[in-house]
């Protein structure tokens, strides 16, 4: 066995004859298993929420979709539709329009974007899984299906069909309106669902069907905002580098991740803030671990120097206490991690913490969380053991 591991063991597991050092120690120890333990789960947290969240994205946002380079609409033709019949991976596709508009029963006002849809919606946006209320569209009338917070503004029910939804648009031109009520484009539809996604959708969108939309904005029937694609998660790549060879310039094609690019930055920017606010309670913490090992080199300093003595070299020496640095920070390691994992199991098994009534607090255990709290405390560690047995020197030793 290593002559300084073995003398490291030796001092890390035997009691000092100084009852302050073995306090001392032992707050340090549990110093690094608090701090690991608070950033393995900090992680494991963001990367809950990053799941979570992709569950909603994945029932709003297509794999992909294409919209137009310049303007806001585009004509879909033939062309289109042979380039997307033809590109490999694809399941499904559907027509949108996107318009932002007014909304208005009887008193109340609230403006929020129509979403215009084609039956095949729902086969590559399953938005019609997170209707609480009613029904989804009912495409051979003028229905809409409306974001709850919507509803709550305009304290729409379903199906009430004396009391319509209206939807009114600007109508295009130039120059002053005379008369404020034909300066707008209207159509009457009956709200047959409420859907809930999230705080910002469910005051963003209201869905109708792709006809009513073209009808309100005087849209030619091949007339979109944008084309939203369905494709298995293997082949969405290969689709985006096909579709845009074969369309060109003219078109933007965006993946799922490009769409919510907004969303995924700020969630990686707060966790890389939690994670350096905690390195930085772990860097607290190992300065403890600094000061119990310095004390223990004080205290061990008769054994030293007879060690020294007996022709052990210095930098012999000085590596019993890196290594004994190293055994405190790799034994809080685990410790923190295993209790890491216990609560994350527990949470997704029990429920422990909660959201709100029904939603628990998200957590995953992801590897690659674990790769990081570990090389995080493996070279705070290592650099807390270096900076305290620099203080061994050979004038300490004789």
């Amino acid at each position: 066995m290593n002559f300084s591991l073995y003398i490291a063991k030796r001092y890390l597991f035997s009691k000092s004859s100084n009852n302050a050092i073995n306090i001392i120690t032992k707050i340090a120890s549990i110093g690094i298993v608090v701090g690991t333990l608070a950033l393995f789960l900090v992680l494991s947290v963001f990367s809950g929420l990053k799941t979570f969240s992709a569950k909603f994205l994945n029932a709003t946002d297509p794999n992909i979709r294409i919209t137009a380079a310049q303007g806001k609409a585009f004509y879909f033709n033939d062309s289109i539709q042979n380039t997307l019949l033809s590109t490999k991976g694809i399941e499904a596709f559907s027509k949108v329009i996107e318009e932002r508009a007014f909304f208005k029963r009887g008193e109340k006002i609230q403006i929020a974007y129509l979403k215009g849809i084609d039956r095949n919606y729902t086969n590559v946006v399953r938005i019609d899984t997170l209707i609480y209320s009613g029904n989804w569209l009912n495409y051979s009338k003028k229905t809409a299906v409306v974001g709850s917070k919507i509803a709550n503004k305009l304290s729409l029910g379903v199906l009430n069909y004396g009391d319509p939804l209206t939807v009114l648009v600007p109508k295009p031109g130039k120059g002053y309106v005379s008369n404020p009520s034909k300066a707008f484009q209207k159509i009457n539809v009956q709200p047959t669902g409420i859907f809930s996604v999230s705080e910002e959708l469910d005051q963003k969108f209201v869905f109708t069907s792709l006809t009513d939309a073209q009808l309100l904005l005087n849209y030619p029937s091949n007339k979109i905002s944008a084309l939203d694609i369905k494709t298995s998660e293997s082949t969405e790549a290969s689709a985006i580098s096909s579709l845009k060879s074969a369309l060109g310039e003219s078109y933007k094609i965006q993946s799922r991740d490009e769409l919510n690019a907004v969303f995924y930055k700020i969630l990686n920017t707060e966790k890389l803030v939690a994670y350096l606010i905690f390195t930085l309670v772990l860097i607290i913490a190992i300065f403890n671990v600094i000061g119990s090992m310095i004390m223990m080199i004080l205290d061990k300093k008769s054994n030293l120097t007879t060690l020294f003595n007996l022709g052990a070299p210095v930098d012999e020496i000085r590596k019993i206490f890196i290594y004994q640095g190293f055994l405190i920070s790799v034994g809080g390691l685990f410790v923190g991690v295993g209790l890491g994992s216990l609560l994350i199991l527990l949470q997704n098994k029990f429920h422990l913490f909660m959201i709100t009534p029904t939603i628990a607090y998200p957590i995953e255990f992801r590897f690659t969380n674990f790769a990081i709290v570990c090389v995080t405390i493996t070279l705070l560690g290592y650099f807390a053991s270096i900076i305290a047995s620099s203080r061994i020197s050979k004038e300490l030793l004789e």
